[in-house]
This record gives structure tokens, C-alpha cells and sequence, in this order.
């Protein structure tokens, strides 16, 4: 009988874990225990037996980290693991009505390029192919993007094949991919060739329920396959609590979500699998999946008036002005600038996070404030440098309680070189995969009512069309407009030309008006991004007032300005040292 056909009238209970348990049994403090299928195969084969004694219905083969990488070996060394793997299941299978899955693990990156482990892949698929294998069990990955490719090779080998599809999420309910965990089925239901898919590894049970409860599940096969719990370290060793009652009484609450395939992961041993079908009544009969109320309270949620985003997609003409956050707690003058620009009419206010890797007011908070004691629209920059990703997923959350709703996301500046001794940079994550964990957070706050968001880009380069497929990615990951760096010069200009014409994505043209001789000099030479021609500098002198010298300043931005405007889809007006004057006499010009 295939799985499809056995998961319409029965639950599918699976083994536990095979890594940790193998630990357990050896007293060896590792979970890599598939090289055991060459040199230790009576351990594998008793595990295996123990499992279906248990009660298990589908035992997986002791293949999941078999590959070159993992095992740090050759091709002929994963095939000889992944032969005997397979056969001392089949053996142990054989006779006792149980299913055999054969375990696939994503293959560790590291350096290599897809095309290259895709091969791999499909050598691991073909020689379990040529065993005779038919279930497929892709267990641990991070996203849709092997796996697809891989069913489609399965399928196309044999279009009797079964295959299912696993993915670790955190706590948090997203993958190491930053991709959650609803965005995670949505895209796993459009694969063809999964019989199921769902969830295994990377947490415990009581989280995963918290996970799989947050769905909006249809009436399909979902995979449960958590941990038993969080480890210990005892004497440098890795311990699982014994938890098995635990473990069961909390799987029966997710099977009660009408869940049809459940098993256990690390940590887990024959005891908890037992221990969850001693619980089990009615004979694996499956419950339907169950709808939850505050799904549809979700959607019913108003949407938020998005003026600047609006104005922006309609093709209007859009100008946006940066504030810098204080160094200190005084507000007052920055408060001062955001009334007097809203006099101006400007379309939205960003607040820079910490340029120049400087400490300054949270440009979240900064940016709640203006909002609500002026009603414009505001765009905190939010970096990558000085927040993890639980921290960045906080603070966007705390903006949307705010009702922020644009957010510019960048890379950040790295530490000065001289406080790195004292301050690290985090880094967790780049612009792109920022804006990707958005993506995914628009997923859990609905999609009427998202984050709209944009990047940062540099046009001060030689050539062009090297910077053109990072655009790309950043529109793929959903961004929908992009903040120029200062634009001083022709080429800067012409890149920008160039640009649009290629990528259909809106543009606001940076223009950062300069205040004096060393102000330009020191932009020119010290702030990375930024290129300022000859001609430009050379018309301030040392001897300039500062009124003259802003007056030359402004001059210069209008000059740019106009410019811009015949190319771009908006300016976007950095405030010199909080020089908020300056910029209004600019947008005064420029209309």
C-alpha cells in the first residue's frame, strides 16, 4: 500500500530519533551515526527494531547526513553508507507491514553552488532509486528550493515515487532562511509529487504545537516530527531529558489539530514513541484539521492609510527628507524640523539608524514620535549591524504597533576600526535577507496591512550593470523602492538613466546639500558611497561665511535637484547636520 493511500483512513506514527539515540546507546557524544551502517550495523539494525516494537509504522534509514560534506568523504563512500542504510531497513521492515522512508538531509553549503550540490543530490536520489527505494523523505530543510528541483527528478524517474517534504522552523515559527513557517506549506503545496509535508527537528513539541496551531491548514497531510525537548550539557556531553510522558500527552495535542503524520527527533528514543501510542485512541483514525478563530480575526484587520507608498504607485512625484536621531535625549530639535517640513508639505520623513556606526536615539522611537505628534508619514532606517534576528524581528514589530508601516532596511556601516576591540558588530543578516524575514513577517500580520519597504542603493559606481542583478534580488525579496546615495555628477545621473530603463522599480535620487569647503572635502575623501567632482568642490573656498557657503550649497542641490526630478520617481533630501533650513529653501526652489 502507498502512503497516500494508507493516510485516508489511519495516523501514520514514525520512529524517533536515530542520531541521538545511537549517542545514547554507545555512549558516543555524536549524532553523525550513519558511517554505523558500515562499521557498527548491529547497532542500526536493533534501533530499528526497537522502533517498530514500539509501535512505529514508518521507519526512516540511517541516511540523513549521508553525504560528502557531512561525513567528510567521497562519492563511493556515501554510496556504500547509503546501500547499507537502506538494506538493513528494509530488513528490519520486511514482514511487519512497515513503511520505509529513505532519510535525505539538506547537504551543508559551505562554499559550493547549487548547480553543484543539486548533482549530489541527484546521485543520493538515484542510488536509493536503484535499491528500489519509493518513499522519499526530505527531512530538516530551511525552504521549497532543493526540494522541488529534486521532486521533479524523482518524478520523472518514476512516477510511482512518494516523497515528503520536512522543514525546521524555530521557536518563532521561520527557518534558518528567515521563511516561515505558513509561507513553508503554502509554497510545499505546489510542489508535485509531495504526498505530505510538514515539520521536524529544531524544536521541541510544546513550540511546534504553538507553530502548526498558527496555520491555516487545509485538508492535507501534515508531517509533526518534533524534538523531545532542548538539550543539557553534562561532563561536555549532549543529555535529553527523560520526557517521554511529557512528549505524548503534548503530541496528542497536536494530533487533536488534525495532524496525520507524527514521530519524534532528536532526543526522542523507543520509550516516547510508546509512551504516544499507548495515548492514541481510535485506531490511527485521523480528526479533521481545525480552523482557528484568530486567523480569520487577522484578516478582518483595517488596513492603515499608506499616503506616501500610495502617491508613489500611482506615479505622483514624491519627496522624502531624512532627520539624523540626537546623540542625546534632547528631541526638541529635531521635533522642530519634522513640524516645519510637514509645513512643507513633504510627502515623508526617514530617520537614519545610527549612520556612521555613531550611538544615537533609536530611529524607530524617533520616528513614533514624529508620527504621532505631527501625522506625516515616516521611514526609520532599520540595519543589520547592532541587532540579531529576534532583535530586528522585535523592533519591527514594535513599529507596527506604532503604526510605522515604511521602513527603509540597509546593510549598516561597519564598526570603526578602532572601537572594534570594545564593540562587535552583529550582522546577522544582510539587506537582502532583511528584507526576506519582512516578506515573511507581511505573511503573519496580513497582507492587508504589511510592511512596505525599501533599500538603499549607490549609483557612484564605474560600471553599472554589475549592480543591476542586486537590484533584482532586492525587488525578488519585495522591495518596492530604492534611497539613492548623493548624487553630485553626470555619471551618477546617467547610472541612474540606466537603471530605470532595466528595472522596473521606483527611485528617489539622493541629494545630501553640502555646507562648506571641508564639509565637501571630507565627504569627497572619507564617507564611502559618495563621490564629489572637482568642479563641485572647488566652488567653496576656506574663506566662505558659513551663510555663503550654505547659500553655494544650496544652489548646487537645486541644480541637482531638477535634474533628478527629470529621471527620478522622487528626491530624497538628507539634512545636513540637522540643517533642516537648508533643505527647505531647496524644496522651495525646486517647486
Amino acid at each position: 500500500m502507498h502512503i497516500k493511500e494508507y493516510l485516508k483512513h489511519n495516523i501514520l506514527v514514525v520512529d524517533g530519533a536515530m542520531g541521538t539515540y545511537y549517542a545514547m546507546k554507545t555512549a558516543e557524544d555524536t549524532t553523525l551515526a550513519e558511517k554505523a551502517n558500515l562499521h557498527n550495523p548491529h547497532i542500526i539494525e536493533e534501533i530499528h527494531q526497537e522502533y517498530i516494537a514500539a509501535g512505529a509504522k514508518l521507519i526512516r534509514t540511517n541516511t540523513f547526513s549521508a553525504n560528502t560534506v557531512s561525513l567528510n568523504c567521497d562519492e563511493a563512500m556515501v554510496r556504500a553508507v547509503l546501500r547499507e542504510g537502506y538494506r538493513i531497513a528494509e530488513q528490519c521492515a520486511t514482514g511487519h507491514g512497515i513503511f520505509v522512508g529513505a532519510s535525505i538531509g539538506p547537504i551543508p553549503e559551505k562554499e559550493r553552488d547549487m548547480d553543484a550540490l543539486v548533482v549530489e543530490y541527484k546521485m543520493i536520489i538515484d542510488t536509493l532509486l536503484e535499491l528500489g527505494n519509493e518513499l522519499f523523505m526530505f527531512e530538516t530543510f530551511s525552504s521549497i528550493k532543493y526540494i522541488k528541483i529534486l521532486a521533479d527528478y524523482i518524478m520523472g524517474k518514476n512516477k510511482e515515487a512518494e516523497i515528503m517534504a520536512q522543514f525546521s522552523v524555530n521557536a518563532f515559527g521561520y527557518s534558518k532562511e528567515g521563511i516561515s513557517a505558513r509561507r513553508l506549506i503554502k509554497d510545499a503545496r505546489q510542489v508535485p509529487g509531495l504526498v505530505a509535508y510538514g515539520f521536524n527537528c529544531g524544536i521541541g513539541v510544546g513550540h511546534l504545537y504553538k507553530v502548526i496551531k498558527s496555520l491555516a491548514l487545509e485538508d492535507e497531510n501534515i508531517i509533526a516530527i518534533p524534538n523531545a525537548g532542548y538539550p543539557d550539557k553534562i561532563f561536555e556531553r549532549t543529555v535529553y531529558r527523560d520526557n517521554a510522558k511529557y512528549f505524548a500527552e503534548s503530541m496528542m495535542d497536536i494530533r487533536q489539530l488534525g495532524i496525520k503524520i507524527l514521530g519524534g527527533c532528536c532526543g526522542t528514543t523507543p520509550k516516547h514513541i510508546v509512551s504516544f501510542i499507548n495515548q492514541l485512541h481510535e485506531d490511527y483514525r485521523p480528526v479533521s484539521i481545525k480552523k482557528h478563530k484568530h486567523i480569520v480575526e487577522i484578516k478582518k484587520k483595517t488596513k492603515k492609510n499608506n499616503a506616501f507608498f500610495n502617491k508613489l504607485s500611482k506615479g505622483e512625484f514624491v519627496v522624502a527628507v531624512e532627520l539624523d536621531p540626537p546623540f542625546n535625549s534632547q528631541v526638541n530639535r529635531i521635533m522642530e524640523g519634522a513640524h516645519q517640513l510637514k509645513a512643507e508639505d513633504i510627502d515623508i520623513i526617514t530617520i537614519a539608524d545610527s549612520p556612521l556606526s555613531r550611538p544615537r536615539a533609536d530611529s524607530v522611537i524617533i520616528a513614533s514620535r514624529i508620527h504621532r505628534e505631527t501625522g506625516i508619514d515616516v521611514m526609520p532606517h532599520i540595519c543589520c549591524r547592532d541587532k540579531n534576528v529576534i532583535g530586528l524581528k522585535s523592533t519591527l514589530l514594535g513599529a507596527h504597533i506604532e503604526n510605522i508601516r515604511n521602513v527603509l532596511l540597509v546593510t549598516g556601516d561597519p564598526i570603526p576600526s578602532e572601537e572594534r576591540s570594545e564593540t562587535t558588530s552583529v550582522f546577522n543578516l544582510h539587506s537582502i535577507k532583511l528584507m526576506a524575514l519582512v516578506n515573511e513577517l507581511n505573511e503573519a500580520l496580513g497582507a492587508e496591512d504589511p510592511f512596505v519597504y525599501g533599500g538603499a542603493l549607490n549609483l557612484n559606481v564605474k560600471d553599472v550593470q554589475r549592480i543591476i542583478p542586486r537590484i533584482k534580488k532586492k525587488q525578488a525579496s519585495g522591495a518596492r523602492y530604492l534611497l539613492t546615495q548623493p548624487i553630485y555628477d553626470e555619471k551618477a545621473l546617467d547610472n541612474l538613466r540606466i537603471i530605470k530603463e532595466q528595472v522596473d522599480i521606483k527611485i528617489l535620487g539622493g541629494i545630501l546639500p553640502l555646507v562648506s569647503y571641508k564639509n565637501a572635502r571630507f565627504l569627497n575623501n572619507e564617507i564611502a558611497g559618495i563621490e564629489i567632482p572637482e568642479c563641485i568642490c572647488s566652488k567653496f573656498t576656506k574663506d566662505m561665511s558659513r551663510e555663503e557657503a550654505q547659500d553655494v550649497g544650496i544652489e548646487i542641490a537645486m541644480a541637482m535637484a531638477r535634474k533628478i526630478k527629470a529621471v527620478a520617481d522622487g528626491l530624497y533630501m538628507m539634512t545636513p547636520f540637522n540643517r533642516f533650513e537648508m533643505v527647505s529653501r531647496i524644496i522651495e526652489g525646486v517647486k
